[in-house]
């Protein structure tokens, strides 16, 4: 299997700019997911996020995980575990309101780190979104602009811990499933491994490495390129020997943004075989995904397909 595609986004200002969107372009095509180094955030502000998050799961969520994981007699299970994942997780939510000053536990120091981490993904995921565009033949600010709805995008960020783990055989970190959104950035540790995307029918690794930034496409870029770009499957697999951190940002379509295939990227041909992808508003969207989440999502697209036959004459994202 060819390596995984790592870009280094300070190409982009020199000579080899032109070869580095193509990278992007073939990671998009073929992957669905990329590692970017050199992205514009600094090593110290990425060292002190980790520290102080690290910091955070053991002062305030280690102890509640391991009451959780008694309290589910899970310590002795003996056979797989299907119904749950094996992670300590809180959500931040950053627009279009934050909920940074709502979330307990939180040391003051930790709320304006995150707020400011918060500030610097945002920026980088729409830098990606033009770049994408600039790929895809689209004009600038076309998917920022598709992701708009009345309010803007909504962009949160799941900070996750997966704890060491004692049977990781009988019960994952995280089962497999495509992200519903649309562009999702994450920074993960680089010393306990478990994300795994799957790659024409097996399983990969995604290489942690220092003060990266992994990015995965979402379903509804899948569907704004009318399949030209996939959402992939992906999971995290528990492990035996140390807490593996992951701070995952969603830059997400706004609730009420109407979400369909840029007009540029359908073909005739596939206008003609009726394969084109569905139109539809993403909070309807994000509804059917609640229940669906670990399943295909090929059925999730035929339903808004059924569901919103009629929303041809809706209006287009704003």
């Amino acid at each position: 299997m060819e390596n995984f595609p790592v870009i280094n986004l300070e190409k982009l200002n020199g000579d080899e700019r032109n070869a580095t969107m193509d990278q992007i372009k073939d990671a998009c095509e073929n992957w669905g997911f990329f590692e970017l180094v050199n992205h514009g955030i600094s090593h110290e502000f990425m060292d002190t996020v980790e520290g102080l998050t690290k910091e955070h799961y053991r002062k305030c969520m280690e102890q509640r995980f391991k009451e959780l994981v008694a309290s589910k007699a899970l310590e002795g299970v003996q056979a797989e575990v299907k119904d749950m994942d094996w992670e300590s997780t809180f959500f931040l939510r950053h627009l279009p309101q934050s909920n940074i000053s709502e979330i307990p536990d939180l040391t003051d120091e930790y709320r304006v780190v995150m707020k400011e981490f918060a500030k610097k993904i945002e920026k980088l995921a729409e830098d990606l979104l033009d770049l994408l565009c600039e790929n895809l033949g689209l004009e600038k600010g076309y998917l920022k602009k598709a992701f708009h709805g009345s309010k803007g995008p909504t962009f949160g960020t799941k900070v996750a811990n997966y704890p060491q783990c004692p049977k990781p055989e009988l019960v994952k970190g995280l089962r497999a499933h495509t992200d519903a959104g649309g562009i999702i950035l994450l920074f993960q540790d680089d010393k306990v491994c478990g994300l795994q995307l799957l790659k024409d029918g097996q399983w990969v690794d995604v290489p942690p490495m220092r003060h990266s930034i992994v990015v995965n496409l979402g379903d509804q870029l899948e569907v704004i390129t009318n399949g030209k770009y996939k959402s992939v499957e992906h999971r995290v697999i528990a492990q035996t020997d140390g807490t593996r951190m992951s701070i995952a940002s969603f830059y997400n379509p706004g609730s009420d943004a109407v979400i369909y295939p840029a007009p540029a990227l359908v073909e005739k041909e596939a206008e003609e075989k009726n394969k084109v992808y569905p139109k539809f508003v993403f909070e309807d969207y994000m509804k059917l995904y609640a229940g669906l989440k670990f399943q295909a999502k090929e059925p999730r697209f035929e339903a808004m397909k059924a569901v919103n036959s009629n929303l041809s004459l809706a209006p287009t994202a704003a």
